[in-house]
């Protein structure tokens, strides 16, 4: 990847050619009463910084719980999750919790936005479980709109905006921590076609910048804009693909119509 230029903003990610997910021989599995269901059968993965992932496969495949595993949102029943050299594995709740908000920025289908909060406040949540000022806090959420392009919007509520603006909101939450990764979990799921590609534009850029991304997505469209594509199934990976030359999500706008046409 290229190197960032001095005056980047430093809500990106300097990339490397180091892995900052490492999972070994992940299993995971569920009691139902006598039942065990795994949902993850020995998954090893690497993900150097700067990467950006697609994790595809049927429901029951075991993606979900893989994402909230590497989101430290569940924990494997055995094997190792590395992030930034540090076993979260073994960590505690209280522990991977600070660690969700330092290092992981979340987006999801739903936006999530508070209904009665403007954009610069919704954006401006994730601070507040931090030790920095609320002049720093408000910064922050401003550089976070202004890279998903919706300074206009900071201070309309969520009923004032479309979809696409929403989601961006929501993108800009995730970022406001600085994090280390975005995961991503269906985020064009709610949208139309055209705003689901002005969404993955977004992503690309935030990408070009540094930020290592992980996204799920059943759409083999969507899935094309990322440089590395996973499949799994039974809770195992059965493929991993590097995306040759993946397209770029500004030249596919420019041959979709406008929702006006």
């Amino acid at each position: 990847m290229k190197a960032l230029d001095a005056k980047e903003t430093e809500a990106s990610v300097v990339p490397s050619a180091e892995a900052v997910i490492r999972v070994e021989e992940l299993h995971k599995y569920y009691r139902l009463g006598e039942t065990r269901v795994h949902a993850l059968r020995g998954v090893s993965l690497a993900v150097e910084r700067g990467d950006f992932v697609a994790i595809m496969g049927a429901s029951g495949s075991g993606k979900s719980t893989f994402m909230n595993i590497l989101g430290c949102l569940d924990k494997p029943t055995s094997g190792t999750y590395l992030l930034e050299g540090i076993d979260v594995s073994r960590h505690d709740k209280k522990a991977l919790a600070h660690i969700r908000n330092q290092k992981l920025g979340f987006v999801f289908q739903g936006f999530n936005l508070l209904a009665r909060t403007t954009a610069l406040e919704n954006t401006e949540l994730p601070t507040l479980y931090t030790k920095i000022s609320k002049a720093e806090r408000e910064k922050r959420a401003a550089e976070s709109l202004a890279m998903v392009g919706l300074t206009d919007r900071a201070h309309h509520f969520p009923s004032q905006m479309s979809g696409g603006q929403q989601q961006r909101v929501a993108i800009a939450r995730a970022l406001v921590n600085r994090p280390s990764i975005l995961l991503a979990d269906e985020p064009t799921g709610n949208l139309d076609s055209r705003t689901s590609v002005e969404i993955m534009d977004i992503l690309q850029s935030l990408n070009d910048k540094g930020l290592t991304i992980v996204l799920v997505t059943h759409e083999h469209d969507i899935a094309q804009f990322a440089k590395r594509v996973l499949v799994f199934r039974d809770g195992k990976i059965r493929k991993d693909d590097l995306v040759g030359k993946h397209p770029r999500a500004a030249d596919v706008l420019k041959t979709l119509p406008t929702l006006e046409d």
